[in-house]
């Protein structure tokens, strides 16, 4: 399980307190705060703190003059003009920080977004669990033919018992010798920073991550894509959910014009007019090599 007794204690301890206070608040993310929601087979993502709302949006963007006269409607239709035009400011006015348990493999994917505000569980003043991430069967897929990033078949039967029995046992391996090496009994030990070398990439890691909601929709736009790995995805899925708690309308406009939206190069938009105007177009004819040509089938049919 993701939490240890101990930590549930803490969180149960923590949602018990109250505070008032005069910033907005938002009633979905009162009820998200602290609580883990439960990703993979050890891993986790929970709400610590926000700042700000659909109104902070709106206010930021309408500062030139004030409040003026708004209205949910007012609110909404701003907030899918800033989306649709590509604002960015505005979005920036609100902030999540989460805590997050997640293999280090999917980690080292997820730190290339630079620009958030990280602060890592450290294996130099710490021991890490005996945690591994072990993909369920349906999840172990052999290389895409196609895709050199990507996954193909789901492997079956003695092939699948055998890879899974292979990680399990590498991963018990690996940490029953990083325990022996910093073992202080009789001897002296490998320093903590030293012995973590010799972990792989499925063991557990946690961190605080802290970042604005533009930066996290453009997060959100990769990892919640359906082409983006699985075990990067569960967790941008996790995170759409509490979004759209947080800020219904600019989620909703995230939607609309980044997760079920398309963006087409000039060349492809040119293709889809000469469509619409009665002409037969062909990968041939159409100036987009093969991968441009499928990508734009895929969106117009």
């Amino acid at each position: 399980m993701p939490l240890s007794p101990e930590q549930q204690a803490d969180i149960d301890d923590q949602r018990a307190e109250s505070h008032q206070t005069l910033r907005a608040t938002v009633p979905g993310m009162e009820a998200r705060l602290y609580r883990a929601h439960e990703v993979l087979d050890h891993g986790l993502v929970r709400v610590i703190d926000y700042m700000g709302d659909d109104a902070a949006i709106t206010q930021a963007a309408r500062v030139s003059y004030g409040r003026g006269t708004k209205s949910v409607q007012n609110d909404e239709g701003l907030i899918r003009y800033l989306m649709r035009h590509w604002h960015s400011t505005p979005f920036e006015m609100c902030e999540i920080k989460l805590h997050v348990k997640l293999p280090v493999f999917v980690a080292r994917q997820w730190i290339r977004h630079r620009t958030a505000n990280v602060n890592e569980y450290s294996a130099r003043y710490s021991v890490l669990d005996r945690e591994f991430y072990i993909p369920a069967p349906e999840h172990l897929a052999a290389q895409s033919s196609i895709n050199n990033q990507g996954r193909g078949a789901v492997l079956e039967g003695d092939e699948a018992a055998r890879v899974l029995e292979t990680l399990k046992s590498d991963a018990d391996r690996a940490y029953d010798h990083y325990e022996s090496m910093l073992s202080q009994d009789g001897q002296q030990g490998l320093a903590r920073e030293l012995a973590r070398m010799n972990l792989p990439a499925n063991v557990y890691t946690q961190w605080y991550w802290k970042v604005d909601l533009h930066n996290l929709f453009h997060f959100l736009r990769l990892r919640a894509d359906p082409h983006a790995q699985y075990e990067i995805r569960v967790y941008a899925d996790v995170i759409c959910e509490i979004v759209k708690d947080w800020v219904p309308l600019a989620y909703a406009a995230f939607e609309e014009y980044r997760l079920g939206g398309a963006q087409l190069s000039a060349t492809a938009v040119a293709v889809v007019k000469r469509m619409i105007a009665g002409e037969t177009v062909t990968q041939e004819t159409s100036g987009l090599t093969k991968r441009e040509w499928g990508e734009l089938m895929g969106v117009v049919g």
